[in-house]
Order: C-alpha cells, then sequence, then structure tokens
C-alpha cells in the first residue's frame, strides 16, 4: 500500500468518525437550539400581545387583516397559539405538530400583515425554514417526544436526510 493510499484511508477514517461524532453529539444540539430560538421568538411576540390586550385588540382590528375571523377572536386566538404552541415546541412535546402548526402560522402572519415589508418578511424566513427542517426530521432525541418513545418502549421514527 502506498503512502498516498494510506493518507486517504486515514483522511477516509477520519471524515467518518467526525460525521459520527456529529451526528449523534452535535445535530441533537443544534435541533435544540434551533427549536429555542424559534420559540423564543414566537413567545416574546405572544408576551408583547398578552400584556396590553387592548392595544392587541385594536392592531388586530386595523392592521392585521386575518381572513374570516373577527378582529377580537384573531387577537386572542393569535396570543393563545404564541404562547403555547412555543412551549411545545421548545419542550419537543408534539414536536412535529408544534413545527408544523408555527410554520403555517408563520405563513399567516405574513399574509395577514402585508404592511411588513420586505425586510419583515425576510426575518421570517429562517423562523419557517428551522419550523419546516422539525416537522420533517422531528424534534430530535433531546426532546420529551424522544423521552417518552424511550420511556414507553416504542421505537422514534426519524426521517434520514437522502445523499443527492
Amino acid at each position: 500500500m502506498s503512502d498516498q493510499q494510506s493518507m486517504m484511508r486515514r483522511a477516509l477514517r477520519f471524515y467518518r468518525c467526525a460525521s459520527v461524532f456529529l451526528e449523534r453529539y452535535a445535530a441533537p444540539v443544534a435541533n435544540l437550539a434551533a427549536r429555542l430560538w424559534v420559540a423564543r421568538i414566537f413567545w416574546d411576540g405572544g408576551m408583547v400581545k398578552w400584556q396590553s390586550m387592548t392595544s392587541t385588540v385594536a392592531l388586530f382590528r386595523y392592521m392585521y387583516h386575518v381572513p374570516v375571523l373577527p378582529p377580537v377572536w384573531a387577537a386572542y386566538i393569535g396570543t393563545g397559539i404564541e404562547l403555547v404552541f412555543p412551549i411545545l415546541l421548545a419542550l419537543g412535546l408534539a414536536g412535529r405538530f408544534a413545527a408544523a402548526f408555527l410554520f403555517f402560522y408563520n405563513i399567516m402572519t405574513v399574509v395577514s400583515y402585508p404592511q411588513m415589508g420586505f425586510a419583515g418578511i425576510m426575518d421570517q424566513v429562517p423562523w419557517g425554514i428551522f419550523l419546516l427542517f422539525t416537522t420533517a426530521y422531528g424534534p430530535g432525541p433531546l426532546s420529551l417526544d424522544a423521552f417518552i418513545c424511550r420511556l414507553m418502549g416504542w421505537r422514534q421514527r426519524r426521517a434520514q436526510p437522502q445523499a443527492i
């Protein structure tokens, strides 16, 4: 075996070990960090709305144009969503459902508030990407969903990214 082949095998072995390490330890932490980041954004929005429901109702009456729902209902439902679903997302409890729900809520936010502008819409894009990722791949091993599956002896179904 030549030195070049030996060096190539060592490089491939290192790459494989690094990949396993990242998948086992770094990916769950990154998944948790993304969930916590997005959850905090929605939670903060809900808390601002909750602190002054009179102002929130006025915003929904004059600024946000939620289809179908009366402004008062939309204000209370929107505030409730922004206070409950981030908790589920952060804990990873019904993680895929919470992420999917907030993903569509995020879209509804953009549709309901046309004055948001390009910069505001661009803020929503990474949130949507993280939510879509959690919807597709699940909340990961650092979640209550994973803990419940382990506790019940269930095998957790995880989508695996496919190589291109």
